[in-house]
């Protein structure tokens, strides 16, 4: 049987459209910029950064149990700049979904777990409402993935049938969460190998 042709495209953000907007690794980052116990910091993260990220807490609850729970030598504005300063894009990618978008007529959702801040502040830096037409964040719908709802939730935002997405996220188990509901599915490893999975689906840009 022949499948449908693709007519939107669902993409995570961290790790395949930018970088991580507050990974391990920038954790520790902070943790030595600002001379904090990340041993300490990373297990009140951990407790706590699923409620932000499902839009029940501000950024600025979230750091008044991460870090500001106690006076520190610095300012929560430094802290904020920190975090804000760490996302870069991926241009390669971005560069290639905005030229898909304009030789298909594609639907384009961005399907993230991310909270309300950092999603505002990378939205509006990198400009990715210049080719995302809806933006399916944890911290706006309240549900993370791997709630399925969440697909759920973007599947009726595009009314499109699930077999005609194809869903492209750097974490393989988001991928198969997604696959479990008829959604085609991409593990990004990179932009050349994401870029060869979506001509095999008939979505191809030449140079």
């Amino acid at each position: 049987m022949t499948k449908k042709p693709i007519v939107a495209l669902f993409l995570d953000i961290g790790g395949v459209l930018l970088t991580n907007g507050w990974s391990r690794d920038l954790r520790k980052r902070a943790a030595d910029t600002f001379g904090l116990d990340y041993k300490d910091m990373d297990e009140r993260h951990n407790l706590t950064f699923g409620t932000y990220e499902e839009g029940k807490l501000s950024l600025d609850q979230y750091l008044n149990r991460v870090v500001f729970f106690k006076d520190r030598p610095f300012t929560r504005e430094d802290f904020k700049a920190f975090m804000f300063a760490q996302s870069e894009p991926l241009t390669e990618m971005i560069e290639f979904v905005c030229r898909l978008k304009q030789r298909y007529p594609l639907k384009i959702a961005a399907v993230s777990n991310e909270g309300r801040e950092l999603t505002i502040y990378r939205v509006t830096k990198f400009n990715l409402k210049r080719f995302i037409d809806f933006f399916i964040a944890s911290c706006f719908v309240h549900f993370r993935k791997p709630d399925e709802d969440i697909y759920r939730i973007a599947l009726d935002c595009a009314q499109v049938p699930a077999e005609e997405v194809v869903y492209i996220d750097d974490r393989a188990m988001f991928v198969e969460i997604a696959q479990g509901l008829g959604i085609r599915g991409i593990v990004h490893r990179g932009f050349e190998s994401t870029r060869e999975k979506l001509k095999e689906m008939g979505l191809e840009i030449h140079a």
